[in-house]
């Protein structure tokens, strides 16, 4: 389980250890405290989980960023370039993994909107854009961690000049939230919408030989 989700759990036992007191005292809005209070301990330690995973070991694939569901692959403006954009609910795991190995070249924190996750608007949402110099290749490949509705915090564990290692952990949204991966026209999407997609393990484009 990530650190970062020790906050959340002490807050949540706390509140159930209230209402312990009280059920023990006979007070009859204990229950009401404890009942959610635990609840809400032992659902942050399930989301906060940060399973082992092997690092992915072929660099001709593109691997997804998150655990969750795609929701659209297609060009979104002009050029080439085809996004995949997938949605992860509250009970997937959100620690993102990087989809291939190379340099980060930039990062950049974008400002924005919280509109649902899983709606187009969520385009205008607040996000991390991680671009990644691929490794062996000329291309570069754009990664984004995106807020929701209900996550409004977003960490970022690289910084630029970092060595990318394909599969390896990144960052983490906290609660619902959106990851999208800017594919150059060199790359061939592998996943279609309604494909569910483990990160750092399910491939989710191929690079095309040199023309």
């Amino acid at each position: 389980m990530r650190k970062e989700g020790f906050p959340f759990i002490l807050v949540g036992l706390a509140v159930a250890a209230v209402g312990a007191v009280g059920v023990c005292r006979g007070a009859l809005g204990g229950w009401a405290l404890a009942a959610p209070g635990g609840a809400f301990a032992a659902f942050c330690a399930y989301f906060f989980r940060d399973p082992e995973r092997p690092l992915p070991e072929d660099p001709a694939r593109v691997f997804s960023p998150g655990d969750g569901k795609v929701m659209t692959v297609g060009r979104e403006g002009p050029g080439e370039t085809v996004t995949v954009r997938i949605f992860l609910s509250v009970f997937d795991v959100h620690v993102q993994r990087l989809p291939c190995a190379g340099t980060v070249e930039k990062l950049h924190y974008q400002p924005g909107k919280f509109h649902m996750a899983m709606e187009a608007e969520a385009r205008e949402n607040e996000r991390s854009v991680l671009t990644i110099a691929v490794e062996g290749r000329p291309e570069k490949l754009v990664v984004e961690q995106i807020a929701g509705f209900v996550a409004r915090r977003i960490l970022t564990w690289v910084k630029p000049g970092d060595r990318a290692v394909a599969g390896a952990r990144y960052g983490l949204i906290q609660f619902g939230s959106q990851a999208a991966v800017h594919l150059p026209g060199s790359a061939e999407a592998l996943v279609k919408p309604g494909d569910r997609v483990v990160g750092g393990v399910t491939p989710i484009a191929r690079w095309l030989p040199p023309s």
